[in-house]
């Protein structure tokens, strides 16, 4: 009975439930009024902000009980570029005109229970149009339970399949029922997204756990009625935001914002009739890409005859791009790869024909065709090479770029594949070898865009692989390894696994290179799949058995796959039992520099390093740089998401001198993706090999003695043999290994022809004889370095685009002209010494480089119809012109170079950057609209409407902007008359909010100008020098330096004493004594906070120098060393009373004059003169200004008293007498050690100079202690500072460092590398007269 009721009283409240699947009656059309809008910009009022605003009628009428058709009545656009929201929407006439007929042919689409099937459309409607009906449809898409009111899925829609959230709630009083739907974005099962130049950046989802650079989210609103069979939507409501910040949202986003509304307006008896025509199935709801990818955002081009149009372009940039770059020449590059995209193969055929034999729009294609990306340019490309139209060069260079930059889908993989086995591509090896590490390449790009892409693409690849293990043809296993590599594809590892040593008997027979390249070939296969690459590196590692290269590359696979810390911490344990202590160094070095890294997608292997570390022996800190190291630093800023890290491997071998491999890496973090940006790897295993079977290989024997055994070694390379490479080297670009080099014997044979047959001479021959006749010179170079784009629909059915190009153009002009006299002789190889040396050469050349750059970043909508956006648009330009004059007389040991005046334009530089909303549409290209994202006259209510909603305070006092900051800095430079300026100017939203980028967005700029002063002209700029006997000829005023034994010395100094004595009377005592007590003050405070074991108030008795020379001044250091240092230095001051100034009685050396001639012929600029007395083994320079009362001097005088002693002397200010400072460095002994001992006095330095030295000599306790030196308080001299070295081993340091007021210490500092000095001072390292005149030797063989 119990069960009766209970089924009866389920049946009721079924009964009593509403059918939520939304109504359209047979018999009926339903109108609606449709609008929409997407606007992108700050979320902040008072900026500008760019959009587009669609509205419409929408008559819905089924055509069977779930076929429906959709007609939109009456669409209008209207677009958007202005100070939101006081400036008024504009309606786009022409291009709603242009497009009424589209968007008013009615569509067909299957709808049951409340979802939408498929679409129907006729030909005529367009992609996007149609994409636009999608938007509308998607409104109407809702997956409504019965027996649920709260439920998530994912649901299907526009956007792709993504998490949906519903609450289903009933409004009794007004009847109503009430659905609100809300989407995450960023949480789709499949997401509709077009990445464009991301295939090889990672997506760094640690960087994002906690701050995110792209949120995306969705909300529907629904008011439904009941109705007869269901319910009647009678309102719908949608809110989409798409928030980006390149840093961090929390510090301020851009964001694009949507907007719909679907009222019900009535129902109408007319039926929607279809057009006559054929209705074709058009896909789902989902949105399709259409022309947009093709489209660059940063310009719209109406593209009509796109042959006659890239013409037009091309002859632009050659005409304009001459002798000078132009402004816009980057966007104009940018346009003609727009223009090639939408152009046919037979288009572009046609035009290669007709300019292929133009050398400068022959280059100006090349550097374009390659950027393109679309396949018909690879096939192009491809064509000419076979052809014989492209040089082998110009063809790397096309390729290489083309395989980066190309779609990479099936049909172009198979192009890839057809051009890699052609049979004329693998006669030349260099070539080959670039396009099949392309090949790896595409399939590695074409696995990102499809994650399941087939393991058949790689076929071809393992099959060459294994023949070529079969033949043993090394050089065909290692580029199969590199392709493997590149492609990075899971099923490769079983493949590389026959490689590897230790897994593979036949491994073990393979070169040592082959095995360190298949172990490299696993990192990219690590990135996607490191469970798989874990356990073949780490049993690599752990085999002792296995060369030590071998494990040691091993370990920087394992730590790239991301070990967890039960495997870090394995591995520590197997290490703590290590034999081979460049393994166990490299391991150690290598898990500790991971314990500091920060990267957030590290921060796992960071923590497992740091319990690892702790399991292994401390005794490995302390080994030297001989055994191989790992060293890996980073830096990243989670507030603004951007980072950056550098690795370096360095893999040494105990046998020889040379590392075995050395490998630097560069990674970038940003936005939450990171990327491996470059990476440079030398080995040298050839060398090494041959090494190891010299006579250096033997352990028994110090290592100076395999020094000499290894020089030996690399003399005799000529009996190396010829299939066995000297060295290797590759390079790899954002994870894609792009070129590799082997070099062996051959290529050397081959080289040496080259650098010494006839080859060069007649090079030489025809530069000398071009450079007589003048050469005029004239190139362009455009690149477009960056095209990053991401597109993605929005809830319109338009796409959003974030993108990021930047685009530079090079341009030089150059013109030269020599002049030799006597002429050369026609056969240049019989030229003798004497000859030329009385060769007179004059030189003038007039260069004018300059460079135009442009960068874009954008957010907003772009189509080929209409684009509205925010962007972000940054220029550089330079011109740097300059006219030289140059002249080498060899005979008189004269050279002279002449900087002579040039015609300088308005701006040498300018820097500007400016963040811009922007409307155009293609039927009206004159309408573009741009309007400033901060205008200048900006009056801010800084709330956004979040803020309103939490704000409790009514009225908010509006903000007005801060005046653009504007200035002007100028600078004329003394003597040459020459005046620099730079003008600033910046204006930004900082006053909205203080985040990075609120200052960023704005205007800024900045420009360089360069202009003659006031005074008399310059007429040029000469630096001159003469070596020989007419030096002293040269000097454009005599050099006299004032004897102070003289009366006239006398009066000088006392004069200057008095001067001095007034300078010292004005520097306030006050700041001097609060300075001293300052630092008395922390110096006691630093003092009483140290250890008494680290820093004590008694001297510590050391053991005295020693000095190697004899020396009758000799003493030891305690009490009699002022004896002994002001002895030595009085042997120094003998020599120098010998002779005050060497000019007196020697001629200079050389002379260097360095002055700015001027149309009043007045002497202004400097002159140098150099003498060498050879008795005294003196030293001496002097530098004096040429101008007429000037008597500014600087003077450096310096003796070798001995081999053991040097002393030199530094004086400057006028005739040499206001300051002077004198070092002395000697050799000896420092108690039974060979030492080295470095003296510093002054007499009188700068005031600037010693300020800053009592600011810093607050900061030496603390750094000394970090250091791990020992502090003691000591009365050394004021005015005085001794280093002292001392080698108590040869791999360890002792450091005594005296300074005013302490003496800082240092014991047993260990050595990176041995060094060779005996206790006596003696070097332990001599070379043999083989290992000098080996040269010399084969020279004379050749």
């Amino acid at each position: 009975m119990r069960a009766v009721v209970l089924a009866l009283t389920v049946a009721l409240v079924a009964s009593q439930q509403i059918n939520l699947v939304p109504e359209f009656a047979l018999d009926k059309t339903y109108v609606y009024k449709y609008e929409a809008l997407l606007l992108g910009g700050l979320p902040q009022e008072g900026l500008a902000r760019a959009g587009i605003k669609i509205s419409s009628k929408v008559h819905l009428s089924a055509v069977t009980e779930n076929t429906f058709l959709m007609k939109l009545m009456d669409p209008l656009l209207h677009e958007y570029a202005g100070i939101w929201p006081k400036d008024p929407f504009v309606p786009a006439t022409k291009l709603t005109s242009a497009l009424a007929a589209q968007l008013q042919i009615p569509i067909k689409f299957e709808y049951a229970n409340g979802v939408v099937g498929k679409v129907f459309a006729p030909a005529g409607v367009s992609t996007t149009v149609l994409n636009l009906h999608r938007g509308i449809l998607n409104i109407l898409q809702l997956n409504l339970k019965k027996t649920q009111n709260i439920y998530e899925l994912q649901e299907a829609g526009a956007q792709g399949v993504c998490r949906t959230h519903y609450v289903i709630s009933e409004d009794t009083k007004a009847n109503h029922i009430i659905v609100t739907k809300s989407k995450d974005l960023s949480h789709c099962q499949e997401r509709i997204m077009k990445d464009i130049g991301l295939a090889y950046t990672e997506k760094c989802a640690e960087c994002t756990e906690r701050v995110k650079s792209l949120i995306e989210t969705a909300s529907y609103n629904y008011i439904m009625k009941p109705a007869a069979a269901g319910v009647l939507i009678a309102e719908a409501t949608v809110e989409e935001v798409h928030q980006f910040s390149p840093f961090n949202e929390i510090h301020g986003a851009a964001q694009m914002e949507a907007k719909q509304s679907l009222a019900f307006v009535e129902i109408e008896k007319t039926p929607v009739v279809p057009i006559k025509a054929d209705y074709l199935a058009r896909g789902s709801l989902q949105y399709e890409f259409a022309t947009e990818l093709l489209q660059t955002p940063i310009q719209l081009t109406k593209i009509s005859d796109a042959p006659a149009q890239i013409i037009e372009v091309l002859q632009h940039l050659v005409a304009n791009n001459v002798a000078m770059v132009h402004d816009d020449a980057p966007l104009k590059f940018v346009q003609l790869i727009q223009l090639l995209r939408a152009a046919t193969l037979e288009n572009i055929e046609a035009i290669w024909a007709q300019f292929k034999d133009k050398p400068v729009y022959r280059r100006w294609l090349l550097d374009a065709l390659p950027a393109v990306g679309t396949p018909v340019i690879v096939k192009l490309i491809k064509e000419k090479f076979l052809a014989g139209e492209l040089t082998i060069p110009e063809f790397i260079q096309a390729l290489v770029v083309a395989l980066q930059m190309v779609t990479a889908d099936l049909d172009t993989i198979q192009l890839t594949a057809s051009l890699a086995m052609h049979e004329r591509i693998a006669t030349i090896p260099a070539l080959r070898e670039v396009v099949m590490l392309g090949y790896g390449s595409m399939i590695a790009k074409h696995c990102v865009e499809v994650p399941t892409c087939p393991a058949e693409l790689l076929r071809p690849i393992h099959e060459l692989a294994a023949e070529a293990i079969s033949k043993n043809d090394i050089p065909e296993i290692t580029l199969a390894l590199k392709v493997l590599g590149n492609a990075g594809h899971p099923a490769s590892l079983k493949p590389i696994m026959k490689l590897l040593p230790g897994l593979s008997t036949a491994a073990t027979s393979l070169p040592l290179r082959v095995q360190v390249d298949a172990i490299l070939a696993l990192r990219n296969i690590a990135k996607k799949e490191p469970k798989l690459v874990q356990p073949v590196a780490l049993q690599l590692v752990l085999d002792r058995a296995l060369h030590p290269e071998v494990r040691m590359v091993a370990c920087v696979v394992l730590f790239e796959t991301k070990p967890s810390v039960a495997l870090v911490s394995s591995l520590a344990g197997a290490l703590k039992t290590e034999t081979n202590m460049h393994v166990a160094s490299f391991a150690y070095s290598h898990i500790k520099s991971l314990t500091r890294i920060t990267a957030p997608d590290m921060a796992a292997v960071a923590g497992a390093a740091n319990v690892a570390i702790k399991l292994m022996s401390r005794k490995l800190d302390r080994l030297s740089f001989r055994f191989s190291r790992a060293l890996q630093l980073d830096f990243y800023h989670t507030p603004l998401m951007i980072g950056a890290a550098g690795s370096a491997y360095m893999i040494n071998d105990a046998a020889t001198i040379l590392p075995r491999a050395v490998v630097t890496k560069a990674r970038a973090y940003l936005a939450g993706a990171a990327a491996d940006v470059l990476e440079i790897g030398l080995r040298t295993e050839g060398i090494q090999e041959a090494l190891l079977q010299s006579p250096a290989a033997d352990e028994s024997v110090d290592r100076i003695t395999k020094v000499k055994r290894t020089l030996r070694a690399l003399a005799n390379w000529k009996a190396l043999p010829t299939n066995q490479p000297l060295a290797s080297a590759y390079i790899k670009l954002l994870g894609q290994e792009v070129a590799y080099l082997n070099i062996d014997k051959t290529i050397i044979e081959e080289a040496i022809p080259l650098a010494t047959g006839p080859k060069p001479r007649e090079l030489l021959k025809d530069a000398l004889k071009a450079l007589q006749e003048g050469i005029a010179f004239q190139y362009a170079r455009p690149l477009l370095a960056a095209e990053v784009r991401r597109i993605l629909p929005t809830a319109l059915g338009l796409p959003m685009e974030l993108s990021f190009y930047t685009a530079a153009v090079a341009a030089a002009s150059l013109n030269v002209k020599a002049t030799i006299t006597p002429p050369l002789p026609e056969q240049i190889e019989t030229m003798t010494l004497e000859q030329l040396k009385k060769t007179d050469v004059q030189l003038q050349a007039e260069a004018r480089p300059s460079v135009a750059l442009q960068t874009f970043a954008v957010m907003g909508v772009n189509t080929a119809l209409i684009q509205a956006a925010v962007m972000a648009r940054g220029k550089i330009r330079t011109i740097a012109p300059g006219k030289l004059s140059a002249r080498a007389d060899i005979l008189k040991g004269n050279y002279k170079v002449e900087a002579l005046p040039v015609e300088l334009p308005e701006h040498i530089a300018a820097v500007s950057f400016e963040t811009l909303a922007v409307v155009r549409n293609i039927e009206d290209p004159t309408a573009e609209r741009i309007v400033p994202l901060v205008p200048e006259l900006a009056v801010q209510n800084v709330k956004t409407p979040a803020d309103y909603v939490s704000s409790e305070i009514p009225d908010e006092t509006p903000v007005r902007a801060t005046a653009p900051f504007h200035e002007t800095l100028c600078l004329a430079v003394p003597y040459i008359e020459i005046k620099g300026c730079i003008e600033v100017h910046s204006h930004n939203a900082a006053f909205i909010r203080n985040a990075p980028l609120f200052y960023i967005i704005g205007q800024h700029s900045a420009r360089a100008a360069v202009s003659r002063a006031e005074g008399p002209a310059v007429e040029r700029l000469e630096l001159e020098v003469q070596v020989g006997p007419r030096a002293a000829e040269r000097l454009l005023k005599q050099i006299n330096l004032i004897d102070e034994e003289t009366p006239e010395g006398k009066a000088f100094l006392l004069k200057l004493r008095e001067i001095l004595e007034t300078e010292d009377k004005n520097v306030p005592v006050s700041s001097e004594s609060s300075s001293s007590s300052r630092i008395s003050s922390s110096s006691s405070s630093s003092s009483s906070s140290m250890s008494s074991s680290r820093m004590t108030k008694t001297a510590t008795i050391m053991e005295p120098f020693r000095k190697f020379h004899k020396d009758r001044y000799m003493a030891p250091h305690g009490a009699s060393k002022a004896k002994s240092s002001g002895s030595t230095a009085s042997s120094f001051e003998a020599i120098r009373k010998q002779a005050k100034f060497l000019g007196n009685g020697i001629p200079p050396v050389f002379a260097v004059i360095a002055r700015a001639v001027r149309v009043d012929h007045k002497l202004l600029g400097y002159q140098l003169a150099a003498y060498f007395d050879k008795p005294t083994a003196r030293v001496q320079l002097v530098i004096s200004s040429i101008a007429e009362n000037d008597n500014l001097k600087i003077c450096a005088d310096g003796a070798l008293l001995s081999k053991h002693k040097v002393t030199a002397r530094l004086a400057w200010g006028p005739e040499c007498q206001q300051y002077a400072v004198t070092a002395k460095a000697e050799a000896g002994v420092l108690g039974e050690f060979p030492a080295a001992r470095l003296e510093l006095e002054w007499e009188r330095l700068p005031l600037i100079v010693t300020t800053y030295a009592k600011k810093l000599s607050k900061h030496i306790p603390m750094a000394a202690l970090q250091a791990g030196f020992r502090l003691e308080r000591a009365t050394n001299s004021e005015k005085e500072i001794e280093l002292t070295a001392a080698l108590p081993t040869q791999r360890s340091l002792n450091v005594i460092a005296r300074i005013p007021e302490m003496t800082l210490s240092r014991m047993a500092i260990p050595l990176p590398v041995t060094v060779p000095i005996n206790p006596d001072g003696t070097l332990s390292i001599h070379i043999d007269e083989d290992i000098l005149s080996w040269i010399q030797k084969y020279i004379n063989e050749e």
